[in-house]
């Protein structure tokens, strides 16, 4: 927070018009996630806002609609809590024929009591990372097809400086032995941008025209806090409103890795941004056989390792 208040706030460039290009936005009903699919909107991206709540998504429209009356910007439901769910939801997707250049991994959830999702994760490893692992894997296929040379599909993960005190238990990825909130969430955001990073190697070995970023916003005033326990809950709701960024300040970086020209293709796309500035990474996050290990490890879970990989693992 310190170094945040004292850094000065990155603003946004003017972006390129995004028409004829679809987006899909999870969590982007409120927070972080409603300020990208707003904006990426009002540039004429044909925008999909994905979550578990409907009311909020659809309230999300119409405000949205409210504010710029061409905008295509629809609500469609999505439980990142359930495998079931994301599997409908990618293929509900692919059957409409869309494109699809942009996928924003946003939803999550932070410092939730002990609880597994309905297919028996720990609640921030299913959420926050096992979930976008799964959408990412079932509609990547349709992201190669709709990037191009010049017009790369992007990929971006909102990870935290969480990560940095993550820790990856590959033997207890669910925090079975010892059960702490605050863990449990910094693994889920070092996961996630190990993901990430290994994503866009194995993107660009293989040539595809997709890139993956990730994203630290900072410390941003959104309800991802209302798990704190409530006496340190009255004390960040009044340091937030002088000390936290705004959610469309927080917005501003997942924008730019979004749809900024300037990170186009193999040399300028992917990596880990924090302020509009590519960051250094902890080294857990540049250990080659962690990354390995986990991608492996995340496809046994989630059922997407094939027989023939079965044997060579």
């Amino acid at each position: 927070m310190l170094v945040q208040l004292f850094r000065r706030p990155f603003r946004l460039p003017v972006m390129p018009r995004q028409d004829g290009k679809v987006a899909i936005v999870t969590g982007g009903a409120r927070g972080i996630g409603y300020e990208v699919a707003r904006h990426m909107a009002c540039l004429g991206a044909h925008v999909i806002i994905a979550g578990k709540d409907e009311q909020g998504g659809l309230t999300a429209v119409r405000r949205i609609c409210e504010e710029n009356k061409g905008a295509k910007v629809e609500f469609q439901k999505l439980d990142l809590a359930s495998l079931q769910s994301i599997h409908q939801f990618a293929q509900s997707f692919k059957e409409r024929s869309l494109p699809l250049n942009t996928l924003v991994n946003n939803g999550d959830v932070m410092l939730v009591p002990e609880g597994r999702t309905e297919d028996g994760f720990e609640q921030h490893f299913g959420v926050n990372y096992l979930g976008h692992f799964l959408l990412t894997w079932l509609l990547l296929d349709r992201m190669k097809d709709s990037g191009k040379c010049g017009s790369f599909s992007r990929v971006v993960n909102l990870s935290s400086s969480a990560h940095r005190v993550g820790e990856i238990r590959l033997d207890d990825l669910n925090s079975s032995q010892c059960y702490s909130a605050h863990a449990a969430y910094c693994q889920s955001k070092l996961a996630l941008l190990l993901f990430s990073i290994h994503l866009q190697q194995e993107l660009q070995k293989q040539g595809f025209p997709v890139s993956s970023f990730t994203v630290d916003p900072g410390m941003v005033d959104t309800a991802l806090y209302r798990h704190l326990w409530a006496p340190l809950r009255v004390l960040q709701s009044f340091a937030a409103h002088l000390l936290f960024k705004t959610p469309a300040e927080g917005a501003a970086t997942v924008l730019y890795t979004a749809l900024s020209p300037a990170l186009e293709g193999e040399a300028g796309g992917g990596g880990h941004w924090v302020s509009g500035r590519r960051a250094m990474m902890s080294p857990p996050v540049s250990d080659p056989q962690l990354q390995r290990s986990l991608w492996e490890a995340s496809r046994r879970l989630l059922g997407l390792v094939e027989d023939r990989d079965r044997d060579q693992t």
